[in-house]
């Protein structure tokens, strides 16, 4: 009981808190018309949950005449007051939901920027920070340390497989 108290009177600082979605004090003129995703006054454009709380547009006298209109019959009305009313509900259709954005072409420069910086670091590093390796690392040098491995017999394989 004090939890739903507690809760009752929070819910109006949350809804305020809020900007990004429509909440009770920013519905205005809209019909309230589900009970939406969350179960507050919100819209939401969803693929999966297609039916928000609140209708996209205002309540004004050109729509309201519209959905007078539809109380009757559908075939009187144009297919452009189908659109109109489609769009006074609702913002986008499912194509323009499922639409591309063009949002992965920001996501692959900015990656690209990375590896580039990335790699001007690398080269950097290797040039100035670095030291240089040492002598050993020679081809020559590495060669004669693996003969001279030969010659003091270091390490031997012994056993079945070893050849002699």
């Amino acid at each position: 009981m004090a939890g739903r108290l507690f809760a009752s009177r929070l819910r109006s600082v949350i809804q305020i808190q809020r900007c990004g979605m429509m909440t009770m004090d920013r519905v205005g003129n809209r019909d309230v018309v589900g009970f939406g995703y969350n179960g507050e006054p919100t819209y939401l454009d969803r693929v999966d949950f297609p039916c928000p709380a609140v209708r996209w547009k205002e309540n004004t006298p050109d729509v309201m005449a519209l959905r007078e209109k539809e109380k009757g019959d559908w075939k009187k009305l144009s297919i452009e007051e189908k659109k109109a009313l489609y769009r006074a509900s609702f913002r986008q259709t499912f194509c323009e939901m499922n639409a591309p954005t063009g949002e992965w072409k920001g996501m692959v420069g900015i990656t690209m920027m990375v590896v580039t910086a990335a790699i001007w670091l690398f080269l950097y590093f290797h040039t100035f920070v670095y030291p240089p390796l040492p002598e050993t690392f020679s081809l020559e040098r590495r060669l004669a340390q693996l003969d001279r491995m030969k010659k003091l017999d270091m390490n031997p394989i012994d056993g079945l497989c070893a050849r002699k």
